[in-house]
């Protein structure tokens, strides 16, 4: 964090004649400084410097606790100090085993995985790694009921060692992307010996796994990463990564520009983008983009009048202009998106384009008018958006302006704001007509993108979902059909299959708007030029151990 510090200024009354003298002398004393550590930096190793690298963030830590961490900055931070079962080969979506030495062996009836578990890997506090280690890790990440312990919990019957080297899992319901799951970075192994189990026992500043790298410094505003010497496996390129938590990003912004980090990661504004982007094409350091699989929307209560009715929804859908709002705010730096689901997968289907296209007013106005709205009786439209998002503020003002200026008075927008940690507190109360946010996937499966939006455990089509993950992300939305979809997917093993269904459920998205699916992000990081190694996945992972100064 850069700290300013102030001072009294004193006044001082003094003489010309003393000012030349003084000042001969201050440039004297800094010749002499000067060349005193010119001396010592070039009499240095010349590499001695070059070990490490310096990345810099505004992205809010508040635990690196595996069992508790749920915010992409952990998760990224977990992916360089932890071991997963399964990983994703580097440069691809392709799952392959990490812990584990090979796939896991399915029962017939999708309910058992039997995955064997690799020898000779040791903990950062040289306890031996094991089965009986890796069982710990997951009953704590179970049932210390941290932030993300349903993503096991809802699927997860037991988990037993049945071998030194054999963990076997018993699943509730089959469920095909389970391998997946077991990519989340909170689920890697920890040392038994540095945890334990317990409601709510958790050590927000530690971590002690099997990882290329060790904890060695937790700071509110810097974290330090050495590298781990006796990890089993590829081990990183430089001696380790020093991590400051920046406060703004202008703070990210500025000093990255003036040399004091190596990487700019997460998150710069729309205009920092674009002037980091204008110096790197001249030269100055490296830009590195990424598609992202982060998507933005609207959600859209369906049990709040007049959000009720099926033609509001689907005329709000029908006057969405995301090339405006990509062009206009987001800056180019984004995809416009016509499914929850990112293009990122291959089962995606623009089903919003197809249906209602951009800034369809026409189409708007026609629903409007069916739901028995005119100008005289004007459909009023409340967007709500967590206070600390401009880039939310700004899209909310570019869709009050759209309907201002197009829609003839049959439309108009209330915008609202509240700061992010009350209105998730109440987003599942139902509080909120409609609310702009974002998602970024737990796992990396289309599963993620559909069961905790579309899926509801209790409800009915005529009072709407009144427990399930519709509810919890504020539409109340419930289908049948929908359930059945979700439930099929989630047991098929065959991709062609699954992407039919799929299909289906995105058809359904698209016909009965409980979500408005607006933009897919991009992922930019800059590097200075004498960094290599700069690696955004395509799974959204940012490894640190390619990373090296030249």
């Amino acid at each position: 964090m850069i700290v300013k510090n102030y001072s009294r200024q004193l006044q001082i009354l003094i003489k010309p004649s003393l000012i030349k003298v003084i000042a001969i002398f201050s440039l004297c004393c800094c010749l002499i400084v000067s060349c005193g550590q010119r001396q010592s930096i070039n009499s240095a190793d010349p590499n001695a410097n070059n070990d490490r690298i310096t990345i810099g963030t505004t992205l809010k830590l508040r635990t690196i606790d595996p069992a508790d961490a749920y915010e992409i900055i952990s998760g990224q931070l977990l992916q360089n100090l932890g071991d997963t079962l399964y990983t994703y080969k580097s440069g691809t979506t392709k799952l392959v085993p990490h812990l584990a030495t090979a796939m896991p062996k399915v029962s017939q009836d999708g309910l058992t995985y039997t995955i064997p578990l690799r020898q000779g890997v040791i903990f950062h506090d040289d306890t031996p790694f094991n089965s009986a280690a890796m069982e710990f890790s997951v009953q704590r990440f179970i049932k210390n009921g941290g932030r993300p312990a349903f993503l096991l919990g809802d699927a997860v019957e037991s988990v037993k060692a049945t071998g030194e080297y054999e963990l076997t899992f018993q699943l509730k319901k089959p469920f095909a992307a389970f391998p997946s799951l077991l990519t989340f970075a909170g689920i890697c192994a920890v040392s038994p010996k540095a945890y334990e189990i317990g409601d709510g026992k958790f050590k927000p500043d530690t971590f002690v796994g099997t990882g290329r790298y060790k904890l060695a410094k937790y700071g509110s505003d810097s974290l330090k990463f050495d590298a781990f010497d006796k990890y089993w496996g590829e081990k990183p390129v430089n001696q380790g990564i020093d991590i400051l938590l920046l406060s703004s990003s202008s703070n990210l912004f500025n000093t990255f520009r003036t040399g004091a980090i190596d990487i700019a990661y997460l998150s710069l504004d729309a205009d920092q983008v674009r002037s980091l982007d204008e110096g790197a094409k001249l030269g100055k350091w490296q830009e590195f983009a990424a598609e992202s699989s982060t998507v933005s929307y609207m959600t859209l209560n369906t049990k709040s009048k007049p959000l009720d009715k099926l033609e509001v929804r689907q005329a709000i859908a029908a006057a969405m202009d995301r090339p405006l709002i990509n062009d206009r705010v987001l800056r180019g730096q984004a995809q416009p998106l016509y499914s929850l689901i990112p293009t990122t997968f291959d089962v995606h289907k623009p089903v919003f384009q197809e249906m209602y296209g951009d800034a369809n007013m026409a189409k708007a106005k026609e629903l409007l008018t069916k739901a028995g709205y005119s100008a005289a009786n004007p459909f009023v439209l409340q967007i709500w958006h967590p206070s600390a998002s401009t880039k939310r503020a700004l899209v909310a003002s570019t869709i009050s302006a759209l309907a201002k200026l197009k829609m003839d008075g049959i439309m108009q927008v209330e915008i609202n704001s509240v700061e992010s940690p009350t209105l998730f507190q109440n987003i599942e109360k139902g509080i909120y007509p409609a609310v702009l946010v974002d998602w970024y996937a737990d796992f990396f499966d289309a599963d993620n993108y559909i069961q905790p939006f579309l899926d509801c455990a209790t409800g009915s089509a005529a009072g709407g979902c009144e427990k399930g993950a519709s509810q919890g992300q504020g539409s109340f939305y419930y289908s049948d059909r929908v359930n059945q979809l979700i439930d099929k997917q989630r047991k098929e093993a065959n991709p062609q299959i699954r992407k039919a269904l799929f299909a289906e459920i995105q058809d359904i998205l698209g016909r009965d708007v409980p979500f408005i699916p607006l933009w897919q992000d991009k992922d930019y990081t800059f590097a200075q030029k004498n960094v290599t190694g700069v690696r955004l996945e395509p799974t959204q992972s940012f490894p640190f151990w390619f990373l090296k100064k030249q």
